[in-house]
């Protein structure tokens, strides 16, 4: 097995019995990197040089007995978190050339255990997108078929984990922006309960959505990460103050007596055909090793696109407001007023999609239709919320599709904005609710595309969900398959 092709957990063994360096498991990764990215463009920046040195000070800390479980593995982030001296774009030609100051605190978190930053990933420009093609860098491509697109936002570092290219990865998920590409891109993606991890030093979108967490090869890397980056942050007023679980103690391979909820509004007739039978062999699987399952009703999960889409662009209306030429962001030099100058900057700077959502989130909020749209929106939203509490009274997970298909074809939606966004309609309904989900891989389709399933937990319930996850793992060889690129 190449060096590349190892999990976390399977790195940090071979570290801790010297039978490899950090350094040659991060040139292992630049490798890889170098001779596959022209295909996949998962990255907008590599490390080299740092990644290098990084790993030469994890060697020493190693050597010295320092060593944590993270220390020495080679991992990348969304290009969404600010790194200190290293270029973060949020891949906007607005940012293209900002050096942020100061560091995001999960990267510290991780940087703190020792972990090496190969670079910086790509993604749908500001987060806003479910297919990676909205970046001012170039699509990223999916490592399964590169006609495909990978999912979104998060695409480069769901695509960056199916082409081997990193031990681990982190992104963010507003609507799905990181279970939907890790089903697409057949790796494991947690989206942990809103002010599980901090958002200090994330670029927002929408801020009440946003939630960081990791994209991996397998449950326990996922495990592994999201212990480092989980917990308080007092430089982020909506991180919550409650102790982090032992999350490789949730790694069990038993669910038995387990009850599962399965939601009707979920499984529709427009599922595609495969992520229909990879279901039910899913459910099939877990009743074979005494799961109980339990049918449930989610009506909400009716309106939840159009709800999230009147509070994700009013969110990020504002939010990006301050991208104006004067305060953040690109400066037009073609402008003779200031108000000119602001406008070019913005037209400039901000691609298609960024300013569609813009205008839609400044229309919800202006004089006369607040109340029509955004705060309407609010209201479903708590509906949504006391849906998902009561059907947890009754089950301990709920086991769903992640996306309604399989990857599609790049350029297949781009025309038709709404059809996009109802691609993370089993999705949106966690992050409006502020709860957990996992992505889990699950079957192929019948044109060998990944396929995954979502498991969604109570508010602080990812013990839970990472523990139905592992076991479904250790009964399935899904995760074991590998994209040839």
């Amino acid at each position: 097995m190449e060096i590349f092709e190892l999990t976390v957990h399977e790195l940090h063994e071979k570290l801790k019995k010297k039978e490899l360096s950090s350094v040659e498991a991060t040139e292992a990764m630049l490798g890889r990197i170098e001779a596959t990215d022209g295909k996949v463009n998962a990255f907008i920046t590599v490390c080299n040089e740092e990644a290098l040195e990084s790993a030469r000070e994890a060697d020493k800390r190693i050597a010295e007995g320092r060593m944590d479980i993270l220390t020495g593995i080679p991992i990348a982030l969304k290009d969404i978190f600010l790194t200190k001296g290293i270029r973060t774009t949020c891949a906007s030609r607005m940012l293209g050339n900002f050096i942020p100051p100061y560091d995001a605190t999960a990267w510290i978190k991780l940087k703190e255990r020792g972990a090496v930053l190969l670079g910086k990933l790509n993604q749908d420009e500001f987060a806003m997108g479910s297919s990676c093609e909205s970046s001012a860098f170039g699509t990223t491509r999916n490592p399964w078929n590169q006609e495909c697109i990978p999912g979104g936002s998060s695409g480069g570092s769901a695509a960056a984990i199916a082409a081997q290219q990193a031990a681990a990865t982190l992104g963010t998920d507003t609507g799905g922006s990181i279970r939907q590409p890790a089903s697409h891109c057949g790796c494991v993606g947690l989206k942990p309960t809103y002010g599980r991890v901090s958002r200090y030093g994330v670029i927002a979108y929408a801020s009440s959505l946003d939630q960081v967490g990791p994209m991996t090869r397998d449950v326990r890397d996922a495990a592994i990460m999201l212990g480092a980056v989980a917990g308080h942050d007092p430089l982020d007023s909506t991180s919550v103050e409650r102790p982090v679980p032992d999350y490789l103690g949730s790694l069990l391979p038993d669910v038995k007596g387990l009850k599962i909820g399965l939601p009707k509004e979920y499984y529709i007739e427009g599922l595609d055909p495969d992520v229909k039978k990879a279901m039910e062999l899913a459910i099939e699987t877990y009743r074979g090793m005494g799961a109980e399952f339990i049918d449930i009703s989610l009506p909400y999960t009716d309106y939840a696109v159009a709800c999230y889409y009147l509070i994700a662009t009013a969110e990020a209306s504002s939010n990006l407001a301050r991208y104006d030429g004067v305060r953040f962001g690109h400066r037009s030099g073609k402008a003779g007023s200031l108000i000119e100058m602001m406008s070019r900057s913005r037209d400039e700077g901000f691609g298609a999609e960024v300013k569609r959502r813009i205008m839609l989130g400044t229309y919800a909020l202006s004089s006369g239709y607040y109340d029509a749209y955004y705060l309407k929106a609010q209201k479903v939203r708590t509906l949504i919320m006391q849906e998902f509490l009561k059907a947890f009274e009754k089950v301990d997970v709920i086991l769903t599709p992640v996306a309604p298909t399989p990857a599609f074809k790049i350029g297949e939606k781009t025309s038709d904005p709404l059809q996009m966004y109802l691609s993370d309609i089993f999705t949106i309904p966690v992050n409006l609710a502020g709860t957990c989900g996992l992505s889990v891989p699950a079957g192929m389709s019948s044109d060998g595309l990944p396929i995954g399933l979502q498991l969604i937990g109570r508010p602080f319930g990812e013990e839970a969900i990472i523990r139905a996850g592992y076991a479904f793992e250790q009964a399935t060889e899904w995760h074991k398959k590998k994209a040839t690129i």
